[in-house]
């Protein structure tokens, strides 16, 4: 690690820390170094180093508390709630191969619940697109996506089975700047189950997304709905500012 390093202590050990995890030096299920031979290899204090393995604990990078030896996990990067990413991003950041079938594209007028959201009197004219999204050939969640007009009528351009939609988006001149999302557990029902090959009412993490451009118009009203056993939540909290993600765990415990 460079002693002119532009970023802070913590931030730099955490950054050479994956690094040397995505490049297999610390392979799945070993141990980190102790608190204190990291102290000592990098000449900080503990607490240094405990902010450092905090960060790739929010990531899903390594497991263990504090006092506990941390250990390389075998769920990938978490998808920080902090950041507008794409599902497409997040999958090749993770090393897997992204896919989507796109079910439905349509126009239509906006229910009750989609206007509320999006600001739009009942009945303006919205469109609607739902998606499977695929992890190397595995269906891992559904996409149920309202956008408004103007955007959403730029999708009849995309290619909504080839790439991530805020991509193609951003292409055409459209920019996601910020979300507010919420998490729920709810019990998938036949639709759900049929396409994600899960049992009826299995558990899912339905992720609600209100996504707005840098004026703040809202532009979009999601519901992306995840397979309970190929993704968990992890969630840091640090002076009060809780932090939050979506981790994807091992294809071999995904049903």
């Amino acid at each position: 690690m460079s002693a002119t390093s532009p970023l802070p202590r913590h931030a730099a050990i955490a950054q050479e820390l994956r690094d040397a995890i995505r490049s297999g030096e610390y392979p799945p299920g070993s141990p980190l170094p102790s608190e204190a031979r990291l102290s000592e290899r990098y000449k900080v204090s503990r607490g240094t180093v405990r902010h450092a393995l905090s960060a790739l604990r929010v990531e899903g990078l390594i497991g263990g508390g504090r006092g506990r030896m941390p250990v390389v996990r075998r769920s990938g990067l978490a998808q920080s709630f902090d950041q507008l990413v794409s599902f497409t991003l997040w999958a090749r950041q993770l090393g897997r191969a992204p896919s989507a079938r796109t079910l439905e594209l349509a126009r239509r007028p906006a229910d009750p619940e989609s206007a509320e959201q999006l600001g739009l009197d009942p009945g303006t004219a919205v469109f609607q697109y739902k998606r499977l999204r695929l992890l190397d050939g595995e269906p891992v969640m559904i996409e149920r996506t309202t956008m408004i007009e103007p955007v959403g009528r730029l999708l009849l351009d995309c290619d909504l089975d080839g790439g991530s939609v805020y991509g193609q988006l951003a292409a055409r001149g459209i920019e996601f700047s910020e979300a507010d999302q919420t998490i729920a557990a709810i019990a998938a029902g036949a639709d759900d189950a049929g396409l994600l090959q899960i049992a009826r009412r299995a558990p899912l993490l339905e992720v609600r997304r209100r996504a707005l451009d840098p004026a703040g118009r809202v532009l979009e009203w999601a519901r992306d709905r995840y397979r309970a056993d190929a993704f968990e939540i992890t969630i840091h909290n640090q002076h009060a500012l809780p932090r939050s993600g979506v981790a994807l765990r091992p294809a071999t415990q995904a049903r």
